[in-house]
């Protein structure tokens, strides 16, 4: 059994707590950006295309989204 002051247990500690926290930080910006991306008509997600650099909008349900795709949203928003 290791004791509590061995340094192997606080290295794995901090790597777990750096990996908590990165995780918390990083998800609620990912939902903060797609949120964003949703526009009621075509013509706003339109205007978001041609300012983020894609050339077409998709659906997505009953709202419109920049880009082709998903996909290419979150590459041309990493861009930025």
């Amino acid at each position: 059994m290791k004791s509590p002051d061995n340094p192997s247990n606080k290295t794995s500690s901090i790597g777990l707590i750096f990996m908590v926290v990165t995780l918390l930080l990083g998800a609620p910006l990912a939902g903060l950006s797609h949120s964003k991306g949703i526009y009621q008509s075509k013509e706003e997600a339109q205007k978001r295309a041609d300012e983020i650099g894609c050339i077409t909008v998709h659906q997505n349900n009953d709202r419109w989204m920049p880009c082709a795709d998903e996909r290419e949203l979150h590459r041309q928003l990493r861009k930025q």
